[in-house]
């Protein structure tokens, strides 16, 4: 009876995986048209121009677009892997790609003992949420990355490490993983990869470390958490402009700066949450190295000047890697992650130029989308304190064995 359910379960789920992603690409190749701003812009105009520079042998030094760590270069050259198709399209087919075997490596460890398929259900159902934005960013390639790390680390945590390293160094964010690791073997692994690819790329490409300093100067995304007082101000005078920086559209103008510090504060503490709980931490169950990935991530992209659209594809990744653990208690926040990202898709692209104006609808998703994202985020932080800091109450004495104690002691 477990096994037909079991298959019955795959099925559905391998079913609605192919109609949702033959959706999606329809969407990217535009045999349908999807209603906002053209997602794919970026891949054919910003990726492919990288590209052209990048083959060349150097990084676009004089693009301060160009704001990501040296391996974000094999990404955007991957492309050259599927030849014999346009840029665009290679993309496409390889972000779908990385879509697969993303399901594949849920529904491996799903399947395992102790496991449970939630979490290729929720990368199944949340991944469309997002609309063809997905398969338009190379984001979903890091967090296919991510999230085999994650996967990777209970048992092989060498190969957690490396792959966190890798991770990091296209995009970043995947170094917050390494946030429960507990074995030097994952840190040492990490360390070493990190080094060994910084050293390879800053030999073989001039320009490897530039994106540093091309986020110094960025100002406050209209789509952020912080955003929210500059649309709410808009309606009382604030004479600030909304323009194309840094290859988003920010807010720029009076007191930009002192909220764009006040993210970077907010950030400041998640960290020093985040170390306290280290600190504290006392129980390590087969999914705190999941569940702490997801709340540190949850924790740095709420508060970060930027909440572009494909960020939501790194919390959907980690959430479903929690729901492959049967302990974890991470379904709420789960749950208000795909809530986010259906509410993300309808401020952009769907009505991004709502949110640009700063009028009722633009400013009502917004509040409506980053107060979901701040709920997960403040529930899944005390869902990780409660299951590995705070203190059980001991097992209650069964009465018999209380009177046999009392009696066997000496008068």
């Amino acid at each position: 009876m477990e096994t037909t359910g079991t298959r019955r379960s795959l099925a559905w789920l391998l079913g609605i995986w192919g109609l949702t992603r033959l959706l999606l690409l329809l969407f990217v190749f535009k045999v349908y048209v999807f209603p906002g701003p053209d997602v794919t812009s970026d891949v054919s105009v910003i990726y492919q121009g990288w590209y052209e520079v990048l083959r060349t042998g150097t990084f676009p030094l004089d693009d301060v677009t160009w704001q990501y760590p040296p391996a974000a270069a094999l990404a955007i050259l991957s492309p050259a892997l599927v030849f014999w198709l346009d840029y665009p399209s290679a993309f496409f087919v390889l972000a779908f790609s990385a879509d697969l075997v993303v399901v594949l490596l849920l529904l491996y460890a799903g399947l395992r003992p102790g496991r449970t398929l939630r979490g290729a259900w929720v990368w199944v159902v949340g991944v469309p949420l997002l609309g063809p934005t997905v398969y338009a960013r190379y984001d979903v390639m890091v967090t296919a990355v991510a999230m085999a790390a994650l996967l990777a680390g209970a048992r092989h945590p060498r190969v957690m490490g490396a792959l966190t390293a890798f991770g990091a160094m296209l995009k970043v964010w995947p170094v917050l993983l390494l946030v429960a690791a507990r074995r030097r073997s994952a840190w040492a692994s990490a360390a070493l990869t990190a080094g060994g690819l910084a050293a390879l790329f800053a030999l073989a490409m001039p320009g490897a470390f530039a994106f540093l300093t091309f986020q110094r100067d960025r100002g406050t995304e209209v789509e952020s958490l912080g955003a929210l007082v500059f649309h709410v101000a808009r309606h009382f005078g604030w004479d600030g402009q909304v323009l194309l920086n840094y290859g988003s559209v920010e807010f720029l103008g009076p007191y930009v700066d002192v909220v764009s510090t006040a993210a970077v504060a907010l950030s400041g503490l998640a960290f020093g949450w985040l170390l306290l709980w280290r600190l504290r931490a006392r129980r390590f169950l087969s999914h705190t190295l999941a569940d702490a990935a997801f709340v540190a991530v949850l924790m740095f992209t709420t508060t970060s000047r930027v909440i572009s659209p494909q960020y939501l594809v790194w919390l959907v990744g980690l959430a479903a890697v929690c729901l492959c653990f049967r302990g974890s208690r991470m379904g709420l926040p789960a749950g208000l992650v795909l809530a986010a990202s259906f509410v993300t898709v309808l401020e952009f692209p769907l009505w991004f130029s709502h949110v640009v104006a700063s009028d009722g609808l633009g400013v009502t998703l917004l509040f409506l989308r980053n107060g979901l994202l701040v709920l997960a985020t403040l529930l899944a932080a005390r869902e990780l304190w409660h299951s590995t800091v705070t203190r059980t109450s001991p097992l209650p004495v069964p009465a018999q064995a209380t009177r046999a104690k009392e009696t066997s002691l000496p008068s």
